[in-house]
């Protein structure tokens, strides 16, 4: 009698494993998979959208552009064509959020250097510092892959009104003139259609970790 317990007692115990098992797949299948927002002007603090834009509900794209990369090379949006990247302002004499954020842009490099579906792009707000030259130092000296990240330079106010009106990233005002200074620590995520889907701290940890599982998610999405 002793035995035939213990045998049915493994049995349930193998069945009570396998019904958990099902319950968890049939969970995990209706959970509503995850995906980004697309960022519009009118979802984002106005402070940080130029007032043409502040109404502004659909179709919002990074504008087209044209400026210089750490080789010399002119780099624009076909460049980024069928990419999804990670877009920043710096410049390269900044000793405050500037040398976190260009670690943490490495960090990500790193981690996308075999996927040739993400890029990288920086953008420096000091152009008439930043010449090419002064990029491909700053570029040997943190480990910049040129097929992978590029660091840009080029007409100060294409640079700025970019910042402001695609990239939705700066607080202040300003024309891009000779006395106009902006500097963020945002990180902007985009998608293969010029869109933003996420907007990150690119001195914090914990956002540079979103930014990467969010990478994720936006790549999968493609797959589909």
């Amino acid at each position: 009698m002793g035995s035939f317990f213990a045998k049915y007692k493994l049995f349930g115990i193998v069945m009570l494993g396998l019904s958990a098992v099902i319950v968890y797949l049939f969970y995990d299948a209706l959970q509503p998979e995850k995906m980004l927002p697309i960022y519009q002007p009118s979802m984002v603090d106005k402070s940080l959208v130029d007032s043409t834009l502040h109404y502004t509900k659909k179709y919002h794209k990074v504008a087209d552009f044209s400026l210089l990369n750490q080789n010399g090379d002119t780099i624009t949006q076909a460049d980024y064509e069928d990419k999804i990247y990670v877009a920043d302002f710096f410049f390269t004499t900044c000793l405050t959020i500037c040398p976190i954020m260009t670690k943490n842009m490495g960090e990500i490099q790193e981690a996308v250097k075999d996927d040739p579906n993400i890029m990288l792009l920086s953008h420096s707000v000091t152009p008439q510092i930043d010449s090419v030259a002064q990029l491909k130092r700053y570029a040997l000296e943190k480990g910049v892959i040129d097929s992978k990240w590029n660091l840009v330079t080029g007409d100060k106010k294409q640079i700025y009104e970019l910042a402001r009106k695609s990239y939705l990233a700066v607080k202040n005002d300003g024309d891009g003139g000779p006395f106009d200074m902006i500097h963020t620590e945002n990180f902007i995520l985009v998608d293969k259609e010029k869109r933003i889907r996420g907007f990150y701290d690119g001195t914090n940890r914990e956002d540079i970790d979103r930014l990467l599982a969010d990478i994720k998610i936006l790549e999968a999405s493609y797959e589909e």
